[in-house]
């Protein structure tokens, strides 16, 4: 297998001819000009389909090893459109009860009102059971959305035991792939039916933008998916889906020194006096080890780690001189969020530590000075 700047290298090429350039440019055509046969034109209106967005759509599917994918907006509005899609009327619906907090809001606030039945189950229920246990009274069709790694307790959910559960329910499995990436986790190759994910983050990767996208493993799935896209508007302009193709090439080099610089930090954080419940998949001592060491080829950018106080976070960030007060995160930056702010059911010291690019022994000792110092 190629290796993964390799293969994010050859995933932007374009075939062309002497003269043109190695990239194409931005596509900022709305309308298309319409010929006289109405059955065959590709390209009518850049909100159902154009050039720019099949680039980057063939990029992320060869990355995902998926049959294809789609491009919207956001993280969320893949998650979105993929269960507004996918769902149907008063048909069940499982999201964690761990994860991304929006996901939950937007299954209560937007799809029980219109009758769907929505259970939230934290990750250690995904794999004792009470998973099998909800999709055998729920009829067949349920969608069952997963994040592994958890965002932002860094849980992992192991997925192909997950993805049979679901298949012998009759169920369809979405996994949220932000934090690992292609790079790291291929949920599509394990059994899940749909990846979804902000390429915002880590796969952009330079805080410029929003983007979001879905992969499928059966191109069936992708009329009711492009329907919905279509419909709701919740679409990725012409600039960002450049800006997008145009980074993912460097991804894999990100990517890799990313996750080198999360290895050392959360090995140096884990006997550090000033910390406490250092979370990270890729140090063996850590309760998601076993499961992200089965599935994943790179355990992320991401760390956690605990303060003793909403103070002391801020107090730690103004005695850095590398790290960024910011949220999101997978930047070339490091940043740090503090996730109470946002409602995330964590104690209020809890920091979630984005790993930049910068060189590993910088960030250690930066780290280090600003820890003793705050």
């Amino acid at each position: 297998m190629l290796g993964d700047s390799t293969r994010c290298v050859e995933a932007v090429a374009v075939e062309g001819v002497p003269g043109d350039p190695l990239q194409r440019g931005p596509v900022f055509a709305a309308p298309y000009r319409l010929g006289e046969d109405e059955l065959t034109e590709s390209d009518t209106y850049a909100r159902a389909s154009n050039p720019g967005w099949r680039d980057l759509e063939r990029a992320l599917a060869t990355l995902e090893d998926a049959s294809a994918a789609r491009v919207v907006g956001s993280g969320m509005s893949a998650i979105t459109v993929a269960l507004r899609a996918l769902a149907g009327p008063g048909g069940v619906v499982v999201v964690p009860s761990d994860g991304y907090y929006q996901v939950r809001m937007y299954a209560r606030d937007c799809l029980e009102p219109f009758g769907a039945v929505v259970h939230e189950l934290s990750v250690p229920e995904f794999g004792d059971g009470t998973l099998g246990t909800v999709l055998a009274d729920a009829p067949e069709g349920a969608v069952v959305l997963v994040e592994t790694p958890s965002n932002p307790g860094l849980d992992t959910v192991d997925l192909a035991a997950t993805a049979a559960t679901c298949r012998a329910a009759g169920a369809l499995l979405l996994v949220d792939n932000t934090t690992a990436t292609p790079l790291g986790q291929q949920p599509l190759c394990l059994g899940a039916d749909v990846v979804v994910a902000s390429g915002t983050k880590s796969l952009s990767g330079h805080s410029d933008l929003l983007f979001g996208y879905l992969a499928v493993r059966d191109d069936t799935l992708l009329p009711r998916i492009d329907r919905e896209r279509l419909l709701s508007g919740t679409v990725l302009g012409p600039f960002e889906t450049w800006l997008a193709h145009r980074s993912l090439g460097t991804a894999g080099l990100r990517f890799e020194r990313q996750c080198a610089n999360a290895q050392a930090i959360a090995q140096m954080l884990a006997e550090h006096p000033a910390v406490a419940g250092v979370r990270y998949p890729g140090l063996p001592t850590d309760p998601a080890h076993p499961v992200a060491a089965a599935q994943m080829r790179r355990f992320g950018p991401l760390v956690t780690f605990r303060l003793d106080n909403a103070d002391r976070f801020h107090r730690f960030v103004r005695s850095s001189e590398l790290v960024v007060s910011a949220t999101s995160f997978g930047g070339i930056h490091t940043t740090a969020d503090r996730r109470a702010r946002w409602g995330d059911q964590v104690a209020p010291g809890f920091v979630r530590l984005s790993c930049g690019i910068e060189d590993t022994d910088d960030l250690l000792a930066d780290l280090d000075a600003a820890l003793h110092t705050s």
